[in-house]
């Protein structure tokens, strides 16, 4: 079956063949993101994510790439990966239950979600990716929901339990639920720059962020997953940080944060959370990813005082400095990772 490949070191058109499932994608041009990896369309009914990975594959989806802004285009922070029969989320913000249902991903078939901090937009839809998916018919959960995360998971957690406890004992009152140990909802703490998930080949560790300067937002954490000798690193939201080039250093994905407006000196309380497109590149430089993404794209939007820049600008300004494989991600956008590299499936 065959289907377009967009080969840009450049802009080089190439056509090529892959899964089956994606047989009728139609060409749409993408000459702005300055990919270097093989980049695919897919249709909604065929997104990579509802597929089983292959063995020794990583799969990445972006199921929110914005910030806390209310926007219909891009939904809260969370990523999906997949590995070795493994759906993870990192970060439930706002919308990811959506996402993952356009994805073709059962509510009922994520093994656990990890938090990187406790800002709402990181998880204001964890409770909506926990009741929907212990409801029959929307998601069917055998067990109970993992959730893992930096000091003050705990209180999460049970802050969740308490506020939606009737919604438990009515729909097992009114035996829509048999079992109400599907209900639950579990809390892993861990310690930060520590393994903390490490089985069937798939290890994730954590390692400290700093999201201020002042070190108000504690705890923050980002996440590196290997598996097969593939790597995939999340910045989480953060100031440049050095455990970033630590841990990022040759990954095969590093997926970043970013921050930027059209004025460079306008809301210096923002760019004093966050990273802009110089400074990342200047990590990009140093950890040499194979594929370098943003996510939670913070570019002005949500201000009336502002004009919002461009998925184009942000490019532009990441390639004063960065000349390497580079996309602005979007959501639904998938990556696959192999021992072929990094292939790129967008929405």
């Amino acid at each position: 079956m065959s289907h377009i490949i967009f080969k840009t070191t450049l802009s080089t058109v190439i056509v090529a063949s892959l899964l089956s499932a994606c047989s009728a994608i139609e060409p749409k041009a993408t000459n702005t993101n300055l990919v270097t990896t093989s980049d695919n369309l897919y249709k909604p009914d065929t997104h990579p994510a509802g597929l089983p990975t292959s063995p020794n594959e990583m799969r990445v989806t972006l199921l929110g790439t914005g910030s806390p802004v209310p926007s219909v285009s891009r939904y809260s922070m969370s990523t999906l990966v997949q590995a070795n029969g493994y759906n993870f989320v990192f970060d439930a913000g706002r919308g990811n239950v959506i996402r993952l249902t356009q994805a073709g991903v059962p509510l009922g078939k994520i093994d656990g979600v990890f938090l990187t901090h406790y800002h709402s937009d990181h998880v204001n839809g964890l409770s909506d990716l926990w009741m929907t998916g212990y409801i029959p018919a929307f998601g069917g959960r055998a067990g109970g929901l993992e959730v893992y995360g930096p000091k003050g998971v705990n209180a999460l957690v049970e802050g969740l339990k308490m506020a939606h406890a009737d919604d438990i004992r009515v729909r097992v009152a009114d035996k829509e639920i048999k079992d109400e140990s599907t209900t639950d909802i579990r809390a892993n703490e861990f310690d930060t720059n520590s393994v903390v998930f490490n089985k069937n080949g798939v290890k994730i560790t954590s390692f400290d962020v700093e999201h201020d300067h002042n070190g108000a937002i504690q705890p923050a954490v980002g996440f590196r997953i290997d598996y097969a000798g593939h790597s995939v690193l999340l910045s989480g939201d953060t100031t440049p940080t050095p455990n970033v080039i630590k841990y990022g250093k040759d990954v095969d994905l590093l997926i970043h944060e970013v921050a930027d407006f059209e004025d460079i000196n306008a809301l210096p309380q923002v760019y004093a959370h966050h990273t802009n497109p110089r400074q990342a590149s200047n990590i990009f430089n140093q950890t040499r990813p194979k594929m370098a993404v943003y996510s939670h794209i913070v570019d002005g939007g949500s201000s009336k005082k502002l004009t919002p820049i461009s998925d184009d600008e942000f490019i532009k300004r990441t390639r004063e400095n960065y000349s390497g494989p580079l996309v602005m991600g979007k959501d639904l956008m998938s990556f696959s990772i192999t021992s072929k590299g990094v292939e790129v499936y967008r929405y």
